[in-house]
């Protein structure tokens, strides 16, 4: 063998004795989740398990929406709760008459702990839903009060209180709590309950009384009375209802009540007659009777329950010696006597009434 075989043998395929080149290792295998490389564990089972479907990112149009449905959701749910509390304190389910199962009557005030009339808190809530209402006639003038019903001037009132503008053409108009006046027309009449309608003329967003169930009124119950006596505007009395269902007959017409300051003197039964005058339109009720301080002038204003509600129209008062109570007869006015038509009475013809009719 030559030198350089011999050479070329001893250093191998590589020109060098003995070395061999270095032998390639198998890679490291790895597995890809959601852009993170992780080597290759030393058990298969490690990554036996499928990855996890990536979840697709939510657009921002998408979170825009669900922001918007959630503040909407919210919204809602605060303004339920603040009418819940508000309506929740203000108003209870209570049955009245007129063939309606149960109505909805807000509350305007609270009585005290003790049950009684807050009459303070009453005059407030009430007082400015109660008017003045004074008619001039051939005959003379008489006022009386009414009781706001709607926003847009529709008052209640008694039909001997403004009679004279039925039958004698008379002028009625309308005062206001704040002074204000407004000339008014005969909108509906029911003698037979002396019970009127009217309606100011010209006037919006009045404040409007509640009217309250007069069926669930009882012996002893506080109540507040307010009117306009002797022209006394705004007066205020409390008392109690002493008596219900007290049958009362009372002549409502204008030659009547014109004698008697504006207010009706009853006949009861068991007594003589009042001094009222034979003839005329008559009116028949069961009455609310109530030791309030009643005078010529309250008629047609409200008796009011301690909740503020309006269960009776005041009509009438008994008079003693069957004269007028007018200022300077000499006579007294109120004598723990008064007499209210039950609001439950009223509301099976008001809505004839409001609707013009002449019962």
């Amino acid at each position: 063998m030559s030198d350089q075989h011999r050479n070329t043998e001893d250093q191998g395929p590589y020109g060098y004795p003995g070395w061999t080149p270095p032998q390639p290792t198998e890679a490291p295998s790895a597995h890809v989740i959601e852009g993170t490389v992780l080597p290759h564990g030393p058990y298969a089972e490690d990554f036996a398990a499928p990855p996890t479907e990536p979840v697709p990112p939510v657009s921002h149009a998408r979170k825009g929406f669900l922001k918007g449905r959630l503040a909407l959701v919210t919204a809602v749910a605060t303004v339920a709760a603040l009418l819940g509390g508000v309506t929740g304190g203000v108003i209870a389910a209570d049955h009245g008459s007129g063939g309606s199962s149960s109505s909805t009557l807000v509350r305007p005030v609270s009585a005290k702990s003790d049950g009684s009339a807050d009459v303070t808190a009453i005059n407030s809530a009430v007082s400015p839903s109660v008017v003045q209402i004074t008619v001039k006639s051939a005959s003379g003038t008489a006022t009386g009060t009414g009781v706001v019903l709607t926003a847009n001037g529709q008052i209640l009132t008694n039909y001997h209180v403004i009679s004279g503008a039925v039958s004698g053409g008379g002028q009625l108009t309308v005062t206001f709590k704040d002074g204000s006046t407004k000339t008014a027309t005969v909108t509906g009449t029911d003698a037979s309950l002396d019970v009127a309608v009217i309606t100011a003329n010209g006037v919006s967003g009045l404040p409007t009384a509640t009217l309250g169930d007069s069926d669930a009124v009882q012996v002893g119950d506080s109540v507040v009375a307010i009117g306009n006596p002797e022209g006394l505007t705004g007066t205020v009395t409390s008392g109690i209802i002493s008596a219900k269902d007290r049958p009362v007959t009372v002549q409502v017409d204008e030659s009547t009540t014109s004698g008697n300051g504006g207010f009706g003197f009853p006949n009861l039964p068991g007594q003589r007659s009042s001094g009222s005058s034979t003839g005329g339109d008559t009116a028949n009720y069961k009455a609310l009777q109530t030791d309030a301080a009643l005078n010529p002038g309250n008629s047609g204003g409200p008796l009011i329950n301690a909740a503020g509600q309006v269960i009776g129209l005041n009509s009438a008062m008994y008079s003693a010696s069957g004269s007028s109570s007018t200022a300077g007869s000499g006579t007294a006015g109120s004598v723990g006597l008064g007499f209210a038509i039950p609001i439950n009475d009223i509301k099976d013809v008001l809505p004839k009434l409001q609707a013009g009719q002449q019962l």
